[in-house]
């Protein structure tokens, strides 16, 4: 007699396993939909099984019933094996490509009417099975196994191609249940009696769950989106594999002003009503897209080209729904939804391109209100430059073509110019000037930071040992630290190092940071800040007064320099500001700081700031950033007169 044992097994695992998809929201998206259709398959192949063993350990008559207990497993349990092919299809979102091959199609769906066909045959001459004498196996019966290995080829084949699209342990998730069901069925075709084939299928679908289906690491749990790490996979697949997709892009602008206003819960909350928001307008005007969070009120709807044509539509129905204020509590909350289209890959060739633009064109853009295009917000010259900085950025290191300006900084009691700042530069044979901001932000995402700041490091160390510099009688060069930079631990090793190497001393070098940088207090950075510190060189901040500004963390810094921000450098600047900056500089003087003005370019501010009793003045009333030789000339001239 045939046990039931296992089949029971499996039932029970794959009802709780199905259970657990629904709990853990994991219904959305193709891949989810095909795993559920697998576990309620197996479901009823299973039950149909221990139908058929019951029927067959007690003898029955019943020749119907034999018979589609039977079929019906037979058949339900081959849908497995083209369901998990499909699962494999959907892991790897190629489907677009496979409407593009016809050969291909043919080649898949090619054993269904065969089946169909020895199905509908084997009720008249037993080809597959027969229960007339209790159940028996046909000369077919092999087919069903054929069948099924014919699919388990093209899961090995696919999982091969795409191998570079997973990770490890979901490639060892969805591996192990290949070997895993051909065992079974190995087992049970020499041994009939041992019924094991659904619960290793229900086993098999455990280890996919575990491994890749999990709710964490794709569902967001305040607004049930999917969430960054999802994105992020979806869009380095969709690169990958060749697929087009158009974005909306949604940043709420002032989200975190809201959350500051509301409390962290009821940001929370806000966040899950523009969510239901987005996914009832997606719903309703039958977008199919698919929504992620990715933080900071930052929300992507990505659609597939079959759905091209409803995007600009459910782009301005989300944009009009998300300007109606939301109720908190009877408190009214307004939003101010950024909307963009982007085409990807045809707008961002590279993923971080992608990203780099998503983060902020909400602060680099004013509020209008309306649905802006991606080329409406960057010309395709600059669309250009953010897709191919990576190969900007390599190219210019390999053909040394980085250049160092410098702009000259004036000391208010001497009458004369004592210092400058260097600063990098980069004009590409291709796409000419590069903006040092783009330049820099691209650096510091791809790691070249630290390259570029060791070539701009160096070239200031050959300067300050030539003799041109010597005749020059400046006191020190100001050399920016980007964030990257000041967290990395061999900072202060190859700085001293090139220092010694060109013979330059401590008090000739002034390390620059921001002050957005100097609100973090990592560890790192502060070990890199000491070590340059005892080895004397000294630190100004930059941009103070647009980031933090805060006292305690500035107090504890080892600072020599305050730079005030241009944006204080203003004839239009009112008596509020006017008093604040008096009570700055005399607050900062009461420390022992020097302070450099930014930006100054009339005769107006330079005297409004000189009678601050600033120390030192920097700007285009002066020079902007010009070349070595320009700046050596310039200083020169300036200097006699």
């Amino acid at each position: 007699m045939k046990s039931i044992s296992f089949d029971i097994a499996a039932v029970i695992l794959l009802v709780i396993l199905l259970g657990s998809y629904f709990l853990r929201k994991m219904t959305k998206g193709i891949s989810n939909s095909i795993v559920i259709g697998i576990t309620v398959i197996y479901i009823i192949a299973a039950c149909f099984d221990i139908a058929a063993v019951t029927l067959d350990n007690r003898h029955s008559t019943d020749l119907s019933a034999l018979y589609t207990a039977h079929a019906g497993y037979l058949f339900t349990h081959f849908l497995g094996a083209p369901l998990h092919l499909a699962y494999v299809i959907s892991l790897t979102d190629t489907w677009h490509l496979l409407k593009k091959k016809k050969w291909m199609q043919v080649l898949l769906i090619l054993p269904f009417p065969v089946m169909i066909g020895l199905f509908v045959m084997n009720a008249g001459n037993y080809l597959i099975f027969s229960v007339e004498n209790g159940y028996t196996r046909g000369p077919w019966f092999g087919f069903l196994y054929m069948a099924t290995l014919y699919y388990v080829a093209f899961d090995i084949a696919y999982l091969v191609k795409y191998r570079k699209l997973f990770t490890f342990v979901k490639m060892l998730s969805i591996s192990t249940v290949i070997p895993l069901s051909v065992a079974a069925m190995v087992v049970q075709m020499l041994h009939p009696k041992l019924i094991i084939e659904m619960f290793c299928g229900a086993v098999g679908l455990m280890i996919v769950s575990t491994g890749i289906q999990r709710a964490e690491d794709y569902i967001d749990t305040f607004t049930q989106c999917m969430k960054m790490s999802a994105y992020v996979y979806d869009m380095k697949r969709t690169l990958s594999i060749g697929k087009h997709v158009r974005t909306i892009m949604i940043n709420l602008g002032n989200f975190q002003s809201v959350q500051a206003m509301v409390g962290f819960d009821a940001g929370m909350e806000v966040l899950r009503k523009v969510a239901d928001k987005l996914q009832d307008i997606d719903k309703k005007m039958r977008g199919h897209a698919d929504l992620y969070y990715l933080d900071n009120g930052r929300f992507r709807i990505v659609f597939t080209e079959s759905h091209f044509q409803k995007v600009e539509g459910i782009a301005e129905a989300m944009n009009a729904a998300l300007k109606e204020p939301i109720d908190m509590n009877g408190q009214s909350v307004n939003l101010m939804p950024f909307v963009v289209l982007a085409y990807y890959p045809d707008e961002f060739k590279t993923f971080r391109a992608l990203m780099a633009f998503g983060a902020d064109f909400h602060q680099r853009n004013p509020y209008t209100g309306k649905v802006l295009l991606a080329s409406d917000i960057f010309d395709k010259t600059q669309l250009n430059i953010r897709n191919n900085i990576d190969r900007i950025i390599d190219r210019a290191l390999a053909n040394n073509s980085f250049e160092v300006y410098y702009q000259p900084i004036y000391a208010v009691s001497e009458g004369r110019f004592i210092s400058a700042e260097a600063l990098l530069r980069l004009n590409d044979p291709e796409y000419g000037f590069i903006s040092p901001e783009a330049l820099i932000v691209a650096a510091e995402q791809n790691g070249a930071i630290h390259k570029i700041g060791e070539y701009v490091f160096e070239k200031v160390c050959q300067f300050i040992a030539s003799e041109e510099f010597r005749n020059l009688q400046l006191d020190y060069i100001e050399v920016n630290l980007s964030m990257a930079q000041i967290m990395h631990s061999d900072l202060p090793e190859k700085y001293l190092a090139i220092m010694d190497k060109y013979h330059v001393t401590s008090e000739q070098i002034n390390l620059e940071i921001t002050e957005t940088a100097a609100a973090y207090e990592q560890e790192v950075m502060m070990q890199n800040l000491d070590r340059l510190t005892q080895a004397g060189i000294n630190f100004s901040l930059d941009d103070y007064g647009t980031g933090y500004s805060n006292m305690s963390r500035m107090i504890h810094l080892p600072l020599k320099i305050i730079k005030l921000d241009k944006s204080f450098v203003s004839e239009e600047n009112t008596k509020k500001v006017w008093i604040f900056l008096k009570n700055t500089v005399k607050m900062l003087k009461d420390m022992d700081m020097e302070i450099v003005v930014e930006g100054v370019e009339t005769q107006e501010m330079l005297d409004a700031f000189s009678d601050l009793q600033c120390d030192f003045i920097q700007g285009y009333f002066f020079s902007k950033p010009i070349p070595q030789k320009e700046f050596v000339a310039f200083i020169s001239r300036a200097n006699k007169a």
